[in-house]
């Protein structure tokens, strides 16, 4: 606290005439003390009006700059800056893929992790460590950047991905990171060594489970809310050469689920190495139907093997082993052993053999064909739940059979994952269930503005699911949460809440960090610690 008491009295002098006065947001006099301090900070329009949006296309909070930070004592400096002001926040933005405005600063400062160095490292841990290899992130590095480094230099790469490898490590980890790999190794939050932080009284602190543990734990899953990661140390494994996809479709809920279920619960290495899935609309329809289910235009979809009587959605169990060149002969035995049991419909089935890294990076070729097409740069009114197991066949007959049954223009993934991958330290909120599905509503809709009808409507619909969960008594948690009171907060947290309350007061006691989460404001700060 001393240190920080110091540096503040170097950011007072900046003034030039010696007086603890304070500026207002968005002054002249901040953005002279930005430059002071040597930071690269951009106040045009342009930049100031890219960070005032994000790929959610729905929400907007215009910063009054723009900072690029290259080491994390920058990231510090601008902290120490708002804490100095009367209102200035701080939200890290790494490549704006948020939805509803998580990583903004309404008239506050935007920090452009991109620009945070240094390059990545490969170090060796210690004992208590693991003794695994492991590689030391910049937070704005993105996970694609991550997985050619290590797989180009080392054969080696982290366990635990995203589907979408265009997403920065800080901003994955300040959430979750999900994909079909955590049943196995669990979320990103659980691949973690150590993290350098920067709280909300500016100081750099390094953090692990057995040094400064609170941080770390509160850090992983926090939303931003305790620091701002600058650097992550994630392990390694090494790499395979090759990965066979399978695709299997399903007609009804229950076998599908159950099978899910059954798959992620096997033990190793008698199992997938990846399960996935998602529902999809029993129709021809290009987008939200059969023709979405194939992996190769070779192996069309066939509709006449679905079952009479079938019912408006279908679903499709995705499933991935892994395997290196010399055990090319075995896997399709080893791939037909484990399909053997399950209760899909037989003839579709899809399959394909790519290398690893491709696979990793599948979801790319969708992004090029949504920038081809428009539908990158339209609004995203995206939704995530987690669902308990005990509930999901509620859930669906009442929103992917009643609510979704004509699709939503994108993928609606819906598959299980297990509470015991998820350390129960870490600041994110999950169901009570052992077993609980991830619920993704992933919307590439044709919409001109997020000010047009469609998009409210969708923005609508998204709160009529959650009106449902609500209502019939789910136990649910919205994963990459957002909301707008207190109350609902406390109803996400839960028992937890208070921890979280206390954990801002430790780490933020200003309210400076993650305004756009709208969960604390410089207005109305956590409470005081209780000594």
């Amino acid at each position: 606290m001393i240190a920080y008491l110091d540096q503040q009295q170097q950011l007072l002098a900046l003034d030039g005439d010696g007086e603890a006065e304070t500026s207002a947001a968005g002054s002249d006099d901040d953005l002279a003390v930005l430059h002071a301090l040597d930071l690269q900070a951009a106040a045009d329009p342009a930049a100031v009006a890219a960070a005032g949006e994000d790929f959610g296309g729905i929400a907007r909070a215009r910063p009054v700059a723009v900072i690029r930070p290259a080491t994390a004592d920058d990231v510090a400096a601008a902290i120490l800056l708002a804490a100095r002001s009367p209102r200035l926040t701080v939200a890290a933005r790494g490549n704006g893929h948020s939805i509803n405005g998580q990583a903004m600063a309404d008239g506050g400062l935007v920090l452009d992790m991109r620009s945070l160095g240094p390059t990545m490292e490969l170090v060796r841990t210690s004992a208590a460590g693991g003794g695994c290899p492991a590689v030391d992130v910049p937070g704005g590095a993105l996970w694609e950047e991550v997985l050619e480094w290590a797989v180009r230099r080392h054969g080696m790469a982290p366990p635990s991905w995203t589907d979408y490898l265009r997403l920065t490590v800080g901003g994955t980890l300040s959430n979750g990171g999900i994909s079909g790999q955590a049943f196995r190794h669990g979320p990103q939050i659980a691949n973690v060594l150590e993290l350098e932080v920067v709280i909300g009284n500016g100081e750099r602190v390094v953090c692990s489970a057995a040094a400064r543990p609170d941080l770390f734990f509160a850090t992983l899953g926090g939303l931003g809310q305790f620091g701002v990661i600058t650097r992550a140390r994630v392990p390694l494994l090494l790499v395979p050469c090759m990965v066979k996809w399978i695709r299997v479709v399903y007609d009804r809920f229950e076998e599908y689920s159950r099978d899910a279920e059954w798959l992620v619960t096997r033990p190793e290495p008698a199992a997938f190495d990846y399960v996935e899935g998602f529902a999809f609309v029993n129709s021809a329809d290009s987008v939200n139907g059969w023709p979405s289910v194939p992996l190769s235009p070779d192996s069309p979809f066939e509709p006449a093997r679905i079952p009479a009587g079938s019912g408006p959605v279908l679903y499709c169990l995705e499933v991935a082993l892994h395997f290196n060149h010399h055990e090319r002969d075995a896997i399709d035995q080893r791939a037909g052993g484990l399909l053997r049991p399950l209760r899909y419909i037989r003839g579709l089935e899809f399959a394909a053999e790519l290398p690893y890294v491709d696979f990793l990076s599948r979801v790319q070729r969708a992004e090029d064909a949504a920038r081809a097409n428009g539908t990158w740069a339209t609004p995203h009114p995206w939704l995530n739940l987690l669902v308990a197991s005990s509930d999901i066949a509620d859930f669906d007959r009442n929103v992917f059979k009643q609510i979704l049954k004509h699709g939503i223009g994108g993928p609606m993934l819906v598959y299980p994952l297990l509470r015991s991958k998820w350390d129960p330290r870490t600041s994110v909120a999950v169901p009570e269930s052992e077993i609980f599905y991830l619920v993704a509503l992933l919307r590439f809709s044709h919409l001109a503005s997020s000010e047009g009808g469609a998009a409210a409507e969708l923005v609508a619909q998204n709160r009529e699911i959650v009106e449902c969960c609500r209502a019939n008594g789910y136990d649910f948690k919205l994963y990459l949460p957002h909301y707008q009171s207190e109350e609902d907060w406390a109803r996400h947290f839960g028992r937890d809440w208070p921890r979280f309350v206390e954990r801002k007061a430790r780490y933020d006691p200003l309210a400076i960090l993650a305004p756009g989460q709208k969960l604390f404001s410089r207005s109305r700060p956590p409470p005081p610690l209780l000594q």
